[in-house]
């Protein structure tokens, strides 16, 4: 078996960015940047004042105050901006341009109007209250970089750099096959022994918020031929084939058979976590496969380890991976040492500390458990018992 670290690695090395295209910048958030984002101009493009007030030249208020000026013009955003002439102030405005000959602005609570004059009672230092031309952004300078994943923030930075449009990854389509003699839809009526199908609800959703566009096939039965053809069909038009269930060793366990059929190359199977350990990775043509087990909790898991940074590369992502951070565990755990462990908590804060409590039910089968989870806390493969109060790493699953 692969260590989880090895096998995400080769699934990464695998993936190929998928093809660009333009959309309009108010539609960019959540889209993976194709193109570095440069400054044309200097941001902001002139020297304007960061408050309500009146511009100055420092210069005319040496020595002890008070100090009297007239007021001359008005300069407010969008307007005209007169030059400053010398010993006068100028009514100025946020976001106003900066008159020619100011080099400050005082704030008006600051200041007593009196008709046409201006009363101060301290004199501002050259500067004061000034944006400057380019203190932003240099004109030339990377604004926002390649394989950025926009947010909405990026998106009005991109508008303020007069971007209409922006060049994105497309959307990578990902198509689920849910495997299983046993499955329905949720609602339908079934025979004795079925279940609603919910692992491709889960995938399908969370797939979703990363980008893709999901494409649910028919539920597959527990037979060869008709899982070969699935998979062909599937593979059409995709750039990822994602299969629940059938990839373990049971008799009935027929997809990983049915991807060789169906000229699926597989790279690996079987990877050294828990739960999960039973996952297919393979490639036909340009679009990848993803054989995920089927019990509900290690099916969430291995979507999240090796399904999420997938899709976040095929755009294009410069980080695809989570972020790990540290934890002080709530509540003891005892397993056997041998496989890497991603154990299912909630994040609680004590007195700042982040506190990760262990659920007490981390059975592969269970679907409650990821409905309540917050972060897996990383257990590693030589560890085997996990002590009330120690710490370990743990990735939020919100980062995915």
């Amino acid at each position: 078996m692969l260590a989880y670290r090895d096998a995400l690695a080769r699934l990464l090395a695998a993936a190929r960015p998928v093809a660009q295209e333009r959309v309009s910048v108010d539609q960019a958030a959540g889209r993976v940047l194709a193109e570095d984002l440069v400054a044309r101009a200097p941001m902001p493009a002139f020297d304007h004042s960061s408050m309500d007030g009146y511009a100055v030249r420092a210069a005319d208020l040496e020595g002890d105050g008070p100090f009297e000026l007239p007021v001359v013009g008005e300069s407010s955003a969008g307007g005209e901006t007169p030059a400053l002439a010398p010993r006068s102030a100028c009514r100025i405005f946020t976001g106003a341009r900066l008159p020619e000959g100011a080099d400050a602005v005082i704030m008006q609570e600051h200041v007593e109007r009196r008709g046409d004059v201006i009363v101060i009672r301290e004199a501002p230092k050259a500067g004061a209250w000034i944006r400057r031309r380019g203190s932003d952004l240099a004109e030339g300078a990377v604004a926002i970089a390649r394989g950025t994943r926009m947010t909405p923030g990026h998106a009005a930075l991109a508008a303020a750099l007069d971007r209409p449009f922006v060049l994105v990854a497309r959307r990578p389509v990902v198509t689920i096959l849910c495997s299983g003699d046993e499955l329905r839809s949720p609602g339908e009526l079934g025979k004795p022994g079925s279940i609603a199908e919910s692992n491709g609800v889960f995938v399908a959703a969370a797939a979703r918020q990363i980008g893709a566009i999901t494409r649910a096939s028919a539920y597959v039965p527990d037979d060869l031929d008709v899982a070969r053809a699935a998979v062909v069909e599937a593979l059409r038009g995709s750039d990822l084939v994602v299969t629940i269930g059938g990839v373990s060793v049971g008799d009935r366990d027929v997809m990983r058979p049915a991807f060789e059929a169906a000229g699926v190359t597989l790279d690996f199977w079987k990877v050294a976590i828990k739960p999960g350990k039973p996952i297919v990775v393979g490639h036909a043509g340009d679009a990848l496969v993803l054989g995920l087990p089927g019990n509900p909790a290690s099916a969430s898991l291995t979507w999240l380890l090796f399904g999420a940074p997938l899709v976040r590369a095929l755009q294009g992502d410069a980080s695809p991976l989570p972020r790990r951070e540290r934890v002080v565990v709530a509540g003891s755990y005892e397993r056997a040492p041998g496989r890497e462990e991603f154990v299912r908590a909630r994040l609680d804060t004590d007195a700042g500390a982040k506190r990760a409590r262990l659920l007490p039910n981390q059975a592969s089968g269970a679907v409650t458990s990821f409905a309540e989870a917050e972060v897996l806390v990383v257990v590693p493969a030589s560890q085997g018992r996990v002590e009330d109060g120690s710490e370990l790493e743990a990735i939020r699953i919100d980062a995915f």
